[in-house]
């Protein structure tokens, strides 16, 4: 291997392993998750809440965390079942029930200066084609959502932020950083630009060498 494919090959490498020790850093996003209830298991929604239209004895959850995606998301904690949370919301034609667990999450999720509040559940009563997300508004206003419809806060909580990053300091506490531009390339395609480059510049210079020889 010649000293250049070997410098390349070695700034390559590097770049790697930075990208590898940043990911590494990152905890995640702070954000509020969406779960569905069925039978006595949690699973991720499949749909955001606005979109599901629940039927009359379902249940639905919201958990606010900090995770980086479906696979490692906080599941709402506390009492999840319909006859319980719902018992004193008798049936009425025209209407469903909805059971909702709204899970605020740990101190150690919320943003600076702000103290979840405690878990509840509630009982809305909406109309027969209501989504989860009117469930929502129902019983637990104020929302707040961004410019994207994100949903950002329930019941107030938190009062600022919304769907932030948050990385892992050298003690594993979590601090939210500046979230990159949505337009923005990914940490993935500025390296792999660079390595084309660096890749290029060394055949290109290899090249002309010979042709000098």
């Amino acid at each position: 291997m010649t000293s250049v494919r070997r410098a390349a090959a070695l700034l390559v490498a590097s770049l790697l392993v930075l990208a590898a020790a940043a990911q590494a850093q990152a905890a995640g996003y702070r954000y509020w998750s969406f779960w569905d209830r069925s039978g006595d298991r949690w699973t991720y929604a499949t749909q955001g809440p606005a979109m599901e239209r629940p039927d009359d004895g379902d249940v639905r959850g919201f958990r606010f965390a900090v995770s980086a995606d479906s696979s490692d998301a906080n599941q709402p904690r506390g009492t999840a079942d319909f006859g319980s949370i719902c018992a004193k919301t008798p049936a009425q034609a025209g209407t469903k029930r909805v059971a909702l667990v709204l899970d605020f999450g740990t101190p150690a999720d919320a943003p600076s200066g702000e103290t979840p509040p405690a878990e509840r559940t509630v009982c809305a009563r909406v109309a027969l084609d209501a989504t989860t997300a009117d469930a929502l508004a129902e019983t637990a206003k104020p929302l707040r959502y961004d410019t994207n419809a994100l949903l950002c806060a329930i019941a107030g909580y938190p009062a600022r932020g919304c769907g932030e990053q948050v990385a892992a300091d050298d003690k594993g506490e979590k601090k939210s950083v500046q979230a990159p531009d949505d337009d923005g390339p990914s940490l993935g395609l500025p390296l792999g630009v660079g390595v084309v480059v660096v890749l290029g510049g060394a055949a290109f210079w290899q090249a002309r060498r010979r042709r000098n020889a």
